[in-house]
């Protein structure tokens, strides 16, 4: 599984699909998807050069859930999160998925760069995938550009109740912004339930550095899951 900010798709569009191509994933999380001119048709452009269908796909804050063909889409969900004046609209997407039989319940956000914003926010985003998962059982996963680093208030809201996949099982890189020159860890994958990681992190060896540098200001998280009744076979894009 792959969460990735691709910036609206502003830097390099053909960069970003050779980075996502690269990781092989069954599943990618898109955070500041293109929603202004154009974006539906630029959307499907990504679509189409990943191989990817979308889940769900929503202009209003700019995210977006895309699967391999063949993964099944029971349900899914879109919560427009509180709004503050002044501040950009901040959104939950949400997919009930069947991967290979098995459920799996697949959340994105974005979170404010405002801090008293980007705290509630994150409550109300566990909130809402809580509920979710009432309807829809099954492990779930989040993947979230949370504007903040671990160890600041709504990164620890986050994993209260959820895993940090790369801080607890790191593998690749670790900082995700800048791309150009990477010094923070603001990006992650976050887990619950029996979702099993075999590592998370910044994919350095699959895709080019030089690539994520010119793709996006963020660089993407992948992280290799298992779910359960999954037979472990070694590290492999999910």
């Amino acid at each position: 599984m792959l969460s990735y900010n691709v910036h609206a798709l502003r830097d390099d569009a053909t960069a970003v699909a050779r980075v996502v191509n690269a990781c092989r994933p069954d599943i990618v999380c898109l955070q500041e998807a293109p929603r202004l001119l154009r974006w539906q048709s630029r959307r499907r452009r990504l679509d189409r050069s990943i191989g990817m269908v979308p889940a769900i796909s929503r202009r209003t804050g700019g995210l977006a859930i895309l699967c391999r063909p063949g993964i099944e889409v029971h349900r899914i969900g879109h919560r427009v999160l509180r709004r503050y004046p002044g501040l950009l609209v901040r959104t939950l997407s949400m997919a009930a998925l069947h991967v290979e039989g098995h459920p799996l319940l697949v959340a994105c956000t974005h979170l404010d760069l405002h801090a008293g914003a980007r705290l509630h926010h994150a409550g109300e985003a566990v909130d809402h995938l809580a509920a979710f998962a009432v309807e829809n059982p099954g492990p779930a996963v989040l993947a979230a550009d949370a504007n903040c680093v671990p160890g600041s208030p709504a990164w620890r809201l986050l994993t209260a109740g959820l895993r940090d996949a790369a801080g607890e099982h790191p593998w690749g890189e670790e900082a995700t912004f800048p791309a150009r020159d990477p010094r923070r860890r603001i990006d992650g994958i976050f887990t619950s339930g029996d979702v099993k990681v075999l590592r998370a992190g910044v994919p350095v060896g699959p895709a080019d550095p030089a690539d994520m540098a010119r793709a996006s200001d963020h660089r993407p998280v992948l992280a290799d899951i298992l779910l359960p009744g999954e037979p472990e076979e070694g590290p492999e894009g999910n």
